[in-house]
C-alpha cells in the first residue's frame, strides 16, 4: 500500500507542470483603439483673399423716389482680402457656428448712362461685412457648411462726362443678407484650409449725386447683388484630435 500512494504522487507530480502548460497563462483582453476622432470644436481665427463681382443698375428717380427711367446696368469686379473669426461647437458629424468677416475690396465697373450718352455711370464697392450663422456635415477631417446672415457693403458711385468725374455721390454703406457654402480641410492639427461662395442680396437705395462745381447733378436709385469667392486659412483653439478606447 505505501509503495503505491508513492507511486501514485510521483505519477501527479509529473503530470501537474504538463497540465499546467496546456492551460496556458490566464487571458486578458487587449484595448481595442478606434480611429482618431477630429473635433471641429473651437475658436477659429483667419485670413481670406479672393475675387468678387457686383450687378448695379441705376434707375433716374425724382427727389421723392419716383422712378423716371432706367439709365443702365454694369458689373463691378475685382480683389478681396479680409479675415474672419468665429466659433464652433460639433455634436457628433453635426458642426454649428458663429461668424464675423470683414473685408476690403476693389471691385470697380462702368457703363453709359441711357438718359444722357455723354455720360458714364461709375460704381466701386470699397468694403463689405458677413455676419453669419453656419451649419455643417464633418467628415472627420473634411467639413462641408452652409452658411446664412447680414450683409454690410460700402459702396461709392460717381457720373463722369469724357472720362472726367462731374457729379460723385457720398459712400454709402448698404445693408441686406447674405447666404454662402464652403468647403474645409484640416491639413495639420488645429490648422484648415476652406473655399467659400457668398452671395450678398442687398437693396435698392436712393442717393444724390452733388456737381462738383456745386448743387445736385441727378438724383437716382442704384441696387444689385454681389458674388464673393474666397480662399480662407484658419487656425483653431481646442477641439483636439483625440483617439478613444474601448
Amino acid at each position: 500500500m505505501k509503495r503505491f500512494l508513492l507511486s501514485a504522487i510521483g505519477l501527479i507530480g509529473i503530470a501537474a507542470p504538463a497540465l499546467a502548460a496546456d492551460m496556458g497563462v490566464p487571458y486578458t483582453k487587449t484595448p481595442v483603439m478606434i480611429p482618431a476622432f477630429y473635433d471641429w470644436s473651437g475658436v477659429y481665427l483667419g485670413l481670406n483673399g479672393g475675387w468678387g463681382t457686383e450687378q448695379r443698375c441705376f434707375d433716374v428717380v425724382t427727389t421723392a423716389g419716383t422712378f423716371v427711367a432706367a439709365d443702365g446696368c454694369h458689373t463691378t469686379s475685382g480683389g478681396v482680402a479680409g479675415g474672419q473669426i468665429g466659433f464652433r461647437w460639433q455634436v457628433s458629424s453635426w458642426v454649428f457656428g458663429m461668424e464675423s468677416q470683414g473685408d476690403w475690396a476693389n471691385l470697380q465697373g462702368s457703363s453709359v448712362s441711357l438718359t444722357a450718352p455723354a455720360n458714364t455711370n461709375l460704381s466701386r464697392m470699397d468694403a463689405f461685412g458677413l455676419f453669419t450663422g453656419h451649419v455643417g456635415y464633418a467628415f472627420d477631417t473634411t467639413l462641408l457648411y452652409l452658411k446664412g446672415g447680414a450683409a454690410v457693403v460700402s459702396d461709392r458711385n460717381d457720373i463722369a462726362t469724357n472720362g472726367i468725374v462731374v457729379a460723385t455721390a457720398p459712400g454709402d454703406n448698404r445693408w441686406g443678407g447674405t447666404i454662402g457654402l464652403g468647403a474645409e480641410f484640416s491639413f495639420a492639427p488645429n490648422w484648415s484650409a476652406a473655399v467659400e461662395y457668398d452671395h450678398l442680396f442687398i437693396g435698392n437705395y436712393t442717393t444724390t449725386f452733388n456737381a462738383t462745381t456745386g448743387g445736385v447733378f441727378s438724383t437716382d436709385r442704384v441696387g444689385g447683388g454681389s458674388d464673393i469667392f474666397t480662399v480662407r486659412v484658419n487656425y483653431r483653439w481646442g477641439g483636439p484630435v483625440i483617439p478613444k478606447y474601448w
